[in-house]
């Protein structure tokens, strides 16, 4: 635990559990959210022909809308429990890491 919290320049164990919390939240709150989304703009399995793509296409969809949702709710729940710095730091890193630094710079 030493090392990560080094790694991550945090100093308390409390911080510590809070960024695991806020982690543990965002995952399953993003997974949670995708489906509904894909209700609501219509997109459901049952809007799907029944063929065997169909699952391929429908989870696809599903899977690509997790990933926008988690990096919203990570720094929204990251401020709800008072590490919105940390949060935002950590969304910078790994979006520049993947591909995405030019929405970053100013």
């Amino acid at each position: 635990m030493q090392k990560l919290k080094k790694h991550w320049g945090i100093h308390s164990n409390f911080q510590l559990i809070i960024i695991f919390i806020v982690f543990a939240i965002t995952g399953s709150s993003s997974v949670y959210v995708a489906k509904p989304f894909l209700d609501v703009i219509g997109l459901d399995q049952d809007n799907f022909p029944d063929t065997w793509w169909s699952p391929i296409v429908y989870w696809t969809l599903r899977i690509l809308l997790i990933f926008p949702f988690y990096q919203v709710l990570l720094v929204a729940y990251g401020w709800l429990f008072g590490q919105f710095k940390f949060f935002w730091t950590f969304e910078k890193k790994m979006l520049k890491r993947m591909g995405f630094g030019f929405l970053f710079k100013g």
